[in-house]
């Protein structure tokens, strides 16, 4: 039975008691700095018990998450024997130029076959001949060898008109109407619109 007195404080000694005792025993002692009590050894077996069953438990929960996140996004690779394929440069440490410049990828490379599931087999180049010729899947991707190929929806620019040189027999400009830029075979060239003097 619960009494309290005017100040609010319990005198429920009968049911506080244990834990008042546990907290009592479990302390350090001031003088030895040893506990008073220790666990048996049957307390620590089941102690022990429970620890290793609930870490089972904790481990076959996260490997069921992992599974269920792998699948999820996983697919099988569809490579076949004699594709080309481009390996990740991650694996090379012997390209020349500097780091930013260098292309994600190096190859292209004639796949041997798989090894198993998850890795495929290569021949390398000369240049390459003294790396181990196995990669995993996650660093190999199919090697295209048009901008088609690689993208089949992609809209090709308009062909620009054709441009017309203007012979000095036109007579000399009179005014430059507009002018553009433009880039013509990877070169960024500049055009006028002019109006031409009339021939006296």
């Amino acid at each position: 039975m619960e009494y309290k007195d005017h100040e609010g404080y319990t005198h429920d000694w009968v049911t506080l008691l244990p834990a008042v005792q546990l907290a009592y025993n479990t302390m350090d002692h001031l003088k030895k700095n040893l506990l008073t009590i220790h666990p048996t050894a049957k307390d620590f077996h089941e102690m022990w018990k429970r620890a290793c069953e609930t870490a089972s438990k904790c481990i076959a929960e996260a490997k069921e998450y992992n599974k269920q996140r792998w699948d999820k996004s996983h697919m099988e690779p569809d490579f076949q024997e004699g594709d080309q394929v481009l390996v990740s440069k991650l694996k090379f440490n012997n390209l020349k130029g500097p780091e930013k410049m260098r292309d994600s990828f190096v190859g292209p490379f004639t796949m041997m076959n798989l090894v198993g599931k998850n890795a495929v087999e290569v021949k390398l180049t000369e240049e390459f001949s003294r790396k181990h010729t196995v990669f995993p899947v996650c660093l190999v991707k199919p090697y295209f060898q048009t901008e088609e190929g690689k993208f089949p929806s992609r809209k090709k620019n308009p062909t620009p008109p054709e441009i017309v040189e203007v012979e000095d027999s036109h007579g000399p400009v009179k005014k430059v109407i507009r002018a553009r830029k433009i880039r013509l075979n990877g070169r960024d060239e500049r055009q006028y619109l002019v109006r031409l003097k009339k021939n006296s």
